[in-house]
Formats: C-alpha cells, structure tokens, sequence
C-alpha cells in the first residue's frame, strides 16, 4: 500500500474479489455515492462563488429552514443512486416519507438511507459539512421497498460511511471489514487511499466533545459527567480538552483519528436527543465499532436499537471504548440515585 496509488475503485473491486459469491451491486451502490460525492464536493468548493448558499425558504420534516446547498446535495444523490437497478428504496433526512425508485428503472436488493448534507448551517462560515450514508440488504420481497425494509437496526448494515468536505474533501467507509479513508485528488478526480485501516488510537488523546452551551438543560449525571471530564468536579479528575466543532461529520472525523469521546446527549428540551438514529447515528456507530470504538445512546449500544420511525431521535455517546463506557457508568448511577 505505502508504494502503490491505490483508488477507491481499485480499494472496492479488491474487497468485492474477497466475497466470492458477490454479484457486484453493493460495488455499484458504492462507485454511484463516490459519483455524487465528487458532485457535492464540486459546489461546495464554488459555494461562495455562485448562488448556492443562503436558504430557500422552505422547511424540512424537522421544522428546519432548508439550506440551498441542502436541497442540491438531497437532489444529487437521488439523481445518482435512483437508476442503477441496486436500490429498492431511499429515505433521506430532508424528505418526509419513502423516497421510491421510479417505475422506468428497475429495482435491485439493498436500501439506501442518507443524510445528504450535515452541519449545512456552517457553509456559510467555511467550516467543514458532509454527507453520510448507509447501506441495508432489504428484509421484504415486494419490487418498491417498504418502510420494513428501513427500518432496520443498525447491527444489519451492510456498509456505511462518510464524506467530509473540508481543506480537504475525504470519504471513510466500511462494508464491516475494517474503515478505510480516502482524500479526493482533485487534479485526476480520483479518491485516493490515505487512512487504510483506520482504528480509533487506544489510548487516544483525553479530548471530550460536546455542546456545553447546553448545559443547564441536561441531567444531574450529564453534568457531573462533563464536569468530571474538564477537571472541575470535586475530586479534581478528569483534565481533558475540550474540542467541538458543531458540524457532526467534523466531530466524529477528529474523534476517529485521535480518540477520545463525542457526547450529544438529550435534554430538557430535547429528551430523546436531537440527532437521526437511521441517517446519522446508525452509520456513525458502525464505523466507530469497526475501527475499535463503542457507540451507544447513555446506555445502550446504537446498533441494537430497533428503529420505530423514519425520522427518530436519539441521544449519542460515541468513541474510545474506555470513555463511552465510563459515560455509561455516571449516567446509570445517577438513574439509580433517582429511582
């Protein structure tokens, strides 16, 4: 590897030659993302230049105001994945209900979920976004895919991963034979191996991430979490650094390489969290267990969950094995305290 340019195709066609009894399509749902990633990645880099940023005025399911670049990066990755006979369904964080393949194009065996841009609300301030994805085998046999075959725990995908655009535009995925990263070369058009094998450093470097602006809305036990992480609890412990960008693609990116542990907990507000089990935790936590991590919701490990809603909300602690269950730990204890 350290002598040869590896590509992503390359990477693919390699790890499909390992599946004897593969038929190709997963590779083909996987070189039709790299496509629409290259897309993005295209205006994102022009964003300031041309009329893309700002928002439309619309909402999404949320209750969230669309971003523009939103809405091409939604309609980019639909336009890529919908035709390619590898894909019984779709469903998207900005689109309410099932995204269906049109009846003119056929219908192949795996499902789609995805969020088209995460962290859009920082585009304007160049700070880095992506896309996330991930990857199911369909559970039912009816050529449009069902809500059934969405729903889906996260222990089930078949591939899931990210694209970050940042200084850099890169792509970390796993078909659950390890994570492997690769950084766009934008002189040739290629994603080009530069993290293979990536596993989350043990013992990582003491960083805890999380938005502390939200403080005094969370649980005793998510503060005296925190409070022991910075080193101001009252035995003093503790003492890591505090970094969070607020783009959650960023966060988990700087959290796989150098370690340590990702919080969005629920609040007062927001009790059963504010981030996407299907489009955002659910992939997330399968790269972090792949490359050595745990992900869970406070209690409970993310790919376990069985997903109820298309748009359901979860809690997520995510990271160094070590700290998550550390996490765990004060949260049940505080529980125990209350009950």
């Amino acid at each position: 590897m350290d002598r040869y340019v590896v590509t992503l195709g390359r990477f693919i066609l390699e790890e499909e030659r390992l599946h004897p009894g593969a038929t190709g399509a997963l590779t083909s749902v996987l070189y039709d993302l790299t496509l629409a990633a290259k897309l993005i990645h295209r205006e994102v880099t022009k964003a300031g230049l041309v009329d893309i940023l700002g928002k439309t005025g619309k909402g999404n399911v949320h209750g969230e105001e669309v971003q523009k670049l939103d809405e091409y990066a939604h309609e980019v990755v639909f336009n890529a994945m919908d035709h390619g006979g590898n894909l019984c369904v779709m469903a998207s964080e900005e689109e309410e209900g099932l995204i269906t393949i049109p009846e003119k194009f056929p219908t192949g065996e795996y499902v789609l979920l995805f969020d088209p841009l995460d962290g859009s609300s920082n585009i304007d301030a160049n700070i880095s976004i992506g896309t996330i994805f991930s990857i199911h085998r369909r559970v039912t046999e009816a050529r449009d895919g069902t809500l059934e075959d969405c729903l889906q725990p996260g222990s089930r995908q078949v591939a899931a991963g990210y694209v970050m655009y940042g200084s850099s535009t890169v792509l970390v995925y796993t078909t659950g034979n390890g994570v492997h990263g690769f950084t766009l070369d934008p002189s040739i058009g290629e994603f080009l191996l530069s993290h293979p094998e990536i596993r989350i450093p043990d013992p990582g470097k003491r960083i805890y991430s999380v938005n502390e602006g939200n403080f005094p809305y969370w649980s005793t036990g998510q503060q005296k979490l925190v409070e022991w992480f910075r080193g101001t609890g009252p035995n003093g412990q503790g003492g890591f650094s505090q970094r969070y960008v607020g783009s959650l693609v960023a966060d988990f990116h700087r959290t796989l390489l150098y370690g340590g542990i990702f919080m969005y907990p629920g609040d007062r507000r927001s009790p059963k969290g504010k981030l996407r089990l299907l489009y955002e935790a659910s992939p997330l936590a399968f790269l972090c267990e792949q490359a050595g991590g745990r992900a869970t919701n406070g209690t409970r490990d993310i790919l376990s969950i069985q997903p109820e809603a298309l748009h359901q909300r979860t809690p997520l602690f995510m990271g160094n094995r070590e700290w998550v269950d550390f996490a765990g730990t004060v949260l049940a204890g505080d529980e125990a305290a209350q009950d």
